[in-house]
């Protein structure tokens, strides 16, 4: 539609249509079938305003998509299409790693292509907006959320983020890509003590600096929609705070797209203390620039009486139906109201080979091998070695994640069927062993109903005859493979744990299968960094798997047996204790820090009963075979501030070991003195350089003055002449350093 017809359509609606554009509402006041999210309340709100609403929230699928919008078109009085939206996070029917595994690939480029495929399925099946990505920076695996992001370091989390946004939107304009909505806004990883919404609190520098960073490269790749937390930071809750609306997404970064408030976060500004009642609570919230009300009846009940009694502007909705009109239009929607999905649009785009291909290509990179003593891994599938495949998830589909909205368990492949395209029945004996969890009260908790817990937690005898089977084909066995991990509904939203450890029943089996004296293989499935402290010495090798997603069961054999020699490398650390937490690698030093004070003996930064270190800090991860580091040089030992200065490091990569590799050789920066204590490290850039056996290649990185900025007091980046320690390395712990000068 052209600008002037779109903009005769706004003038020529009533009031209540107008406030119809900005009223989000699930499939259920649709007679649709309805995914429910978060706490469910009678909103209180009309027919009409239902009917004038203009988006739905997680309906999906052509053929209810096109049942709504027509019921839609009908009943509305006007004729603007509704927008379809939902959680399409980290696949739709084909599901990948969660997004923290995803991190872990440090590949953005295949993360893109997996996002661009995503949108494709998605848009086939009648969605035109993903809320996604959650481009949250985490530092605390308390917080069940952690699933949803790409970790713990702003350089990579920017990195993913515009890989993701340029995905999801690469094909808008033909009909197959989505509208990626970020989210949240701003700094809901940072909930205090990890515990599910709670406050965030930090200095303007962390902010700028740590936290904003992933945001600012959402919007600078184009992202469509913002969405904002449903926390409060620094004392305002996110969903109506003017500073971080208007004056940062708007006027300092030029974000002019549509900004959505998270579930009911609009409502909740009540419950926060920031807002008197349901129409004072809409008010702040359009007024701070929230375009859409996502579930809650504040906007459909209050918006109306705010402007006749003259409390709210008609002027201020005006500009953000302005908003919603435009994005609908960008859509072509007023053309094509169903978005070009069909039935069988939607069966040919979801789940084919190339997807399917491409999402085992991802979950294998995403795998990280933690320990692998005397070279146990990979297994030889030719051998005659006899492999007790053992424990809850050896033969188990949920291996999407918390928040894979629409995959479906039928569609994955187990680590049972993966292991069978490289064993013969005679060599693999399969047996659970023990349930996933046995902890009725923490289900209770997790509001799992009593007849759920009873598909979840088997009968004692069942249980027995399970651990009983373990046993006898361990016994037999050459090799035991353990597959053990938390459950689904242990992380993810409103799964904040306070002890992170494998459940104690599966910790009890491994110990016991231990005293078999067999070589034993761990898979961790999880959706978070669990502390593996007391299972460390219970495994020979050690295998983080993360959930997955629908080819997982490929891409664990494909791993374990060596058809692909892993690349992952962490992207969040992994805490020796959870006493340690928050811990992440780019921490500011102290002035009293561990092995480098003056003060001896007890006057130190340290812990007495625990190391500071992490049991796996960031970057790290093991592959087949080994490498050799050379010397980290530069080609300069200044860089000049003024003009356009750069300089060169690099270090070379041998292959020392007998199989081809890639590595992913980390660079890190440190500003020795700065204006503001700088962290003791952070990543600046990283390259992953394929070796072949004695192959020696170089890996490189230009260093120009506005990689060494910083956040000042003000929120703006600055740099300082001074000198920088330059680190590389195959992560943030185990590098190579030198030091340059940056001058005036």
């Amino acid at each position: 539609m052209e600008q002037a017809k779109l903009h005769d359509l706004l003038q020529s609606l009533t009031l209540q249509e107008k406030i119809g554009q900005l009223i989000q509402l699930s499939g259920e006041f649709f007679d649709a079938t309805d995914i429910s999210l978060g706490p469910q309340r009678k909103l209180g709100i009309t027919q009409e305003a239902v009917d004038l609403a203009g988006s739905v929230l997680n309906v999906a699928g052509a053929k209810e998509v096109k049942r709504i919008q027509d019921i839609h078109l009908r009943q509305g009085g006007h004729p603007i299409p509704l927008l379809f939206m939902a959680d399409v996070i980290y696949g739709y029917k084909t599901v990948y790693p969660i997004p923290l595994g995803i991190g872990a690939t440090w590949d953005p480029a295949l993360v893109e292509r997996a996002y661009t495929n995503t949108a494709d399925e998605a848009r086939a099946s009648g969605l035109q907006v993903s809320f996604a990505p959650m481009v949250d920076l985490v530092r605390d695996p308390r917080w069940g959320r952690v699933l949803e992001s790409t970790g713990e370091d702003p350089y990579l989390n920017s990195r993913f983020a515009a890989a993701m946004v340029k995905g999801f939107q690469k094909n808008l304009a033909a009909g197959s890509g989505l509208v990626s909505c970020v989210k949240h806004f701003a700094a809901y990883g940072a909930a205090e003590a990890g515990r599910e919404y709670n406050p965030a609190d930090l200095s303007t520098p962390t902010l700028f600096q740590d936290y904003l960073p992933s945001y600012k490269a959402a919007i600078d790749a184009g992202v469509k929609m913002v969405m904002t937390s449903l926390t409060t930071l620094n004392g305002v809750p996110a969903t109506a705070d003017k500073w971080l609306l208007q004056d940062i997404l708007r006027k300092r970064w030029g974000f002019n797209g549509v900004i959505i408030s998270d579930y009911a976060s609009v409502y909740e500004l009540i419950k926060h203390g920031f807002a008197q009642d349901s129409t004072d609570a809409a008010a702040k919230a359009l007024t701070a620039g929230v375009d859409i009300d996502m579930k809650s009846p504040c906007y459909a009940n209050g918006l109306q009486p705010l402007v006749e009694n003259g409390h709210l502007s008609e002027a201020k909705i005006d500009d953000a139906v302005w908003r919603v009109l435009t994005l609908k239009n960008e859509l072509g929607l007023f053309e094509h109201p169903y978005g070009g999905a069909t039935e069988e649009r939607e069966h040919a785009q979801t789940l084919t080979p190339e997807k399917r291909s491409l999402a085992r290509d991802l979950s294998r990179k995403a795998l990280v091998l933690l320990k692998n003593n005397e070279n146990l891994l990979p297994l030889n599938p030719h051998g005659n070695q006899r492999v007790a495949l053992i424990g809850p998830y050896a033969d188990e589909q949920e291996l999407l994640g918390l928040w894979a909205v629409h995959g479906e368990r039928k569609d994955t492949v187990t680590i049972k069927a993966g292991f069978s395209e490289y064993l013969p029945a005679q060599q693999l004996q399969t047996a659970k062993g023990t349930d996933i969890i046995r902890d009725r009260s923490m289900l209770e908790k997790m509001g799992v109903s009593a007849e759920q817990i009873g598909h979840i937690i088997s009968g004692s005898n069942t249980e027995q005859s399970n651990h009983d089977q373990a046993l006898a084909i361990a016994k037999n066995a050459d090799i035991i493979v353990f597959a053990a991990g938390e459950h689904t509904l242990q992380s993810g939203e409103a799964g904040s744990r306070t002890r992170l450890r494998l459940p104690d029943n599966q910790r009890q089996l491994l110990a016991e299968l231990r005293k078999l004296n067999k070589p034993i293989v761990l898979i961790v499935i999880s959706g978070r960094p669990l502390v593996l402290t007391d299972v460390q010495d219970q495994a020979d090798a050690i295998l983080q798997a993360w959930f997955p997603g629908t080819e997982g069961g490929h891409a664990i054999a494909d791993v374990i047996f060596g058809r692909y020699n892993p690349t992952g490398r962490l992207s969040m650390t992994f805490p020796y204790d959870e006493g340690q937490l928050p811990l992440y690698y780019n921490h500011l030093s102290t002035g009293r820090p561990e092995n480098h004070s003056q003060h001896s003996g007890r006057f130190v930064s340290r812990y007495i009963d625990n190391p500071n270190k992490p049991l796996y800090p960031f970057g790290y991860g093991l592959s087949y075979g080994s490498v050799q580091y050379g010397e980290l040089k530069l080609d300069s030992d200044t860089l000049a501030a003024a003009g356009r200065d750069e300089l060169t490091a690099a270090i070379s990569v041998t292959n020392t070991g007998t199989v081809p590799r890639e590595e992913t050789v980390q660079f890190y920066i440190h500003d020795q003195v700065a204006s503001i204590v700088q962290p003791v490290k952070r990543l600046i850039g990283f390259q992953k350089v394929p070796v072949q056996p004695g192959e020696t290649k170089t890996a490189a990185l230009t260093i120009t003055p506005d990689m060494l900025s910083f956040a000042n007091r003000d929120g703006e980046f600055i740099t300082e002449p001074g000198m920088f320690d330059l680190f590389a390395g195959p992560n943030s712990q185990d590098v190579h350093q030198t030091s340059f000068s940056l001058t005036e």
